[in-house]
């Protein structure tokens, strides 16, 4: 059986499209090229599905959520504070994944931050 080698992508609608690009870099470093291309370290990814109910996106209508791995979950989401961002005051500690926690971009898409156990 043929298998997939991992995430290639993650594309998003934006009102505007350079100011999300330009929060992502300032805010998140994620440096892409012109062309959207980053080369992400190496790590787990999750892939689950969740209830259709769930709430763990934010709002009802965004289907689903962006996860980023991070080395210290605390020193980025002060980054975020400090850059104005909008960050969730509460983190979530899973024994044996990891730590998470929550901001929200320029475009109201909740984005999850992940420091592996």
């Amino acid at each position: 059986m043929e298998r997939v080698l991992g995430i290639g992508g993650y594309f998003m609608r934006a009102a505007d499209p350079a100011a999300l690009s330009t929060w992502y870099r300032d805010c998140l470093g994620l440096d892409a090229d012109e062309n959207g291309l980053w080369h992400q370290g190496a790590g787990p990814t999750v892939f689950a599905a969740f209830d259709s109910g769930t709430d763990y996106f934010g709002s009802r209508p965004q289907q689903t959520m962006l996860n980023f791995r991070v080395r210290d979950l605390d020193a980025m989401l002060a980054q975020l504070r400090a850059k104005g961002a909008d960050v969730a005051e509460e983190t979530q500690d899973m024994e044996g994944v990891g730590r998470s926690g929550w901001a929200t971009d320029p475009e109201g898409n909740r984005v999850e931050l992940w420091q592996p156990a």
